[in-house]
């Protein structure tokens, strides 16, 4: 387990929450218990997606399993400049500069000078909004 995750039940996660399926951070979309009968143990299934990559993804297991939780970090950063589909960012923190591409979602209101919010999940860092 990396520093940047955390173990959770499953059976305590909600819809709405973040889990970690297959190495990739995925917010969990829907979430099923099916409760079996006396002896047996509750399954939830999950279905997911990326946050990377907006796949989907769909895991079944016991209501007592351990799964990874990543902590995603929210930064707020100021676009310094843009060439094609990428940005490069100075966080407003630590005015580390590094570049970031420009979701599809954000072509257009992303301009020079702007303050943007992007987020670093489990190593990776990717753009979410502009303020």
């Amino acid at each position: 387990m990396s520093p940047d995750m955390i173990k959770e039940i499953i059976g305590k996660l909600k819809e709405g929450r973040y889990i970690v399926i297959d190495g990739s951070a995925c917010i969990i979309k829907k979430m099923q218990k099916s409760a079996p009968g006396k002896h047996g143990h509750a399954k939830y299934r999950v279905d997911a997606e990326d946050l990377l990559t907006g796949n989907k993804k769909v895991i079944m297991m016991t209501g007592h399993a351990h799964v990874d939780v990543p902590i995603i970090d929210k930064q707020s950063a100021q676009v310094l400049s843009i060439s094609g589909k990428t940005a490069q960012i100075m966080d407003m923190e630590t005015y580390e500069t590094f570049d970031l591409a420009i979701p599809a979602e954000l072509e257009g209101k992303v301009i020079a000078g702007a303050n943007i919010i992007y987020w670093n999940i489990l190593g990776k860092k990717i753009m979410k909004s502009v303020k």
